[in-house]
């Protein structure tokens, strides 16, 4: 990552449902701006499906750089689980596409609550951190062909 990212200020939305692996993630995520001198503000929502809202209601503002969204969904015993997965990840690529933000998308979607543990604990396979890098390497790209522009 580059040092142009100074200076940036970022969104993360988080879904408290699942609070022990939200707060995980955040603290992944956290750890990634931190390590290249980014400040953040954290917005909670009561679910996955309220992340695109919140990443859209924020971007009215003009404040963030990026957008991190945070949350989990473990599958239960009805379809429920399809849809709220489909349905925010395909609301939070629309709002990326479309009004060219910077998105992190960081939904970890499981079967149960060890595959969302084994992906969210910060002495694991982290996703908060991973999404915090691919958000800081899109706030990298929007901001070098934005410039040229």
């Amino acid at each position: 990552m580059s040092s142009e990212l100074h200076g940036f200020h970022i969104l993360i939305a988080l879904s408290r449902y699942y609070e022990d692996i939200a707060d995980q993630l955040l603290a992944g995520a956290i750890d990634e701006l931190k390590s290249v001198n980014a400040s953040w503000e954290v917005i909670e929502v009561s679910g996955a499906f309220e992340l695109p809202a919140a990443v859209r209601f924020a971007s009215l503002s003009g404040l963030f750089d990026g957008y991190i969204a945070l949350g989990c969904v473990i599958r239960g015993e009805t379809s429920h689980y399809d849809y709220v997965c489909r349905e925010s990840a395909r609301a939070l690529s629309d709002l990326a596409v479309r009004l060219q933000l910077a998105v992190g998308y960081g939904i970890v979607t499981t079967d149960d609550r060890d595959q969302a543990w084994e992906r969210a604990a910060v002495d694991r396979r982290n996703k908060g951190r991973d999404t915090a890098s691919a958000c800081l390497r899109m706030v990298e790209i929007r901001r070098r062909f934005t410039a040229q522009g």
